[in-house]
């Protein structure tokens, strides 16, 4: 009995371990073969749908633009000369003013009261003046006395010249005309020299700037005048004189170049606004142009996808100009090449192409 036992022992040592591991390896392989189902392949066999484009000989010279931004062209916020608190606000956001009108009224009443005190002085001084000539020309008194009664009234009369320009600083007015495009304090509020109280913009004239490569910079000169139109108001042109072209390009490797231009009669044009100014150049270079969008590699070597007997072909260009998102080819590419244009994800050298 007791050796039947030992034996059913031993078998059953044998069997548990082998059917754990055939468990876990029947387990193992269905966690495999769900991962491979998951596991997504991609199939380079199989046609990349693209967009193309076959190229044609173009002027690369046809009319074409650049964007830009109108500013005003004076801006300036105001400011109080004198600490003093605010009497009056006269002006809110939106108003119009011309040059020389009255703002904003600042509290004056003290610097009134130390004019009435420096009246009286000059009075009494002027009497005094008037006493010591007569008693000078009688030798009654020294003559350094009737000189320093002088200049005393002359320092009384200075003083309350100060005092008086102080007064009219008071009132705070508009240095030129334009618009109240900010309110930044209230009445009861208190100015300080070098505290804004309003802004004031001058959209009357106009600036407008706009960035330019500098293969384009020839385009420009000074104090030649250009067609620039408002993209809220493309009806409208207006034109535009250039008043200054960068000499120092900014972080794109671009050059500002800025304009001055009227305004319409009703300010339809506001700061801030975008815009265009328009070119066309009279010769008639010829030469193929090909969406920016279109190019792979690098800025030092670009490249473009060809599409031969329906396999992608990568093709080295050279770029002779930008033209905003195009780009003029010197060098790669000839006319009834056919490019592509759009929906290169997954595409490579030999790939097949199915074109949209």
């Amino acid at each position: 009995m007791n050796t039947k036992s030992s034996i059913l022992r031993k078998v059953l040592y044998v069997i548990i371990p082998m059917a754990i591991i055939a468990v876990m390896v029947v387990k193992l392989k269905t966690n495999k073969e769900i991962t491979q189902n998951k596991i997504y392949e991609y199939d380079k066999e199989q046609a990349v749908n693209v967009q193309a484009d076959t190229l044609h000989v173009e002027n690369v010279n046809a009319k074409y633009s650049y964007s830009g931004t109108f500013e005003p062209n004076k801006e300036t916020k105001i400011s109080a000369e004198l600490q003093g608190k605010i009497n009056t606000l006269l002006v809110d956001v939106g108003s119009v003013v011309i040059k020389g009108q009255t703002l904003v009224l600042l509290d004056n009443s003290l610097l009134k009261l130390q004019v009435q005190t420096i009246d009286v002085q000059v009075e009494g001084l002027e009497a005094d003046v008037k006493r010591f000539i007569i008693l000078a020309k009688a030798d009654a008194i020294q003559g350094v006395q009737l000189e320093k009664a002088e200049l005393g009234l002359k320092s009384a009369k200075v003083q309350r010249a100060i005092l008086l320009e102080q007064i009219n600083k008071t009132t705070i007015k508009a240095p030129f005309q334009g618009v109240v495009t900010a309110k930044l304090s209230e009445e009861g509020a208190f100015a300080a020299p070098g505290v804004p109280l309003l802004q004031i913009t001058d959209i009357t004239n106009l600036k407008f700037t706009v960035n330019v490569p500098e293969n384009d910079l020839r385009q420009f000169k000074l104090n030649h005048s250009y067609t620039i139109t408002a993209d809220a108001y493309p009806e409208i042109s207006f034109t535009g004189k250039v008043t200054m072209i960068g000499s120092k390009a900014n972080m794109g490797s671009s050059f500002p170049i800025q304009f001055t231009l009227n305004n319409t009669s009703d300010l339809k044009i506001k700061s801030g606004m975008f815009g265009k100014v328009n070119l066309e150049n009279a010769s008639q270079e010829m030469g193929i142009i090909i969406p920016a969008s279109a190019m792979v590699g690098t800025a030092i070597q670009p490249q473009v996808y060809l599409i031969k007997k329906g396999k992608s072909v990568m093709q080295n260009i050279t770029i002779s100009k930008n033209i905003q998102n195009k780009v003029v080819v010197s060098s790669g590419l000839k006319e009834g090449d056919v490019i592509v244009t759009n929906g290169f994800i997954n595409l490579y050298d030999g790939a097949n192409i199915i074109v949209k």
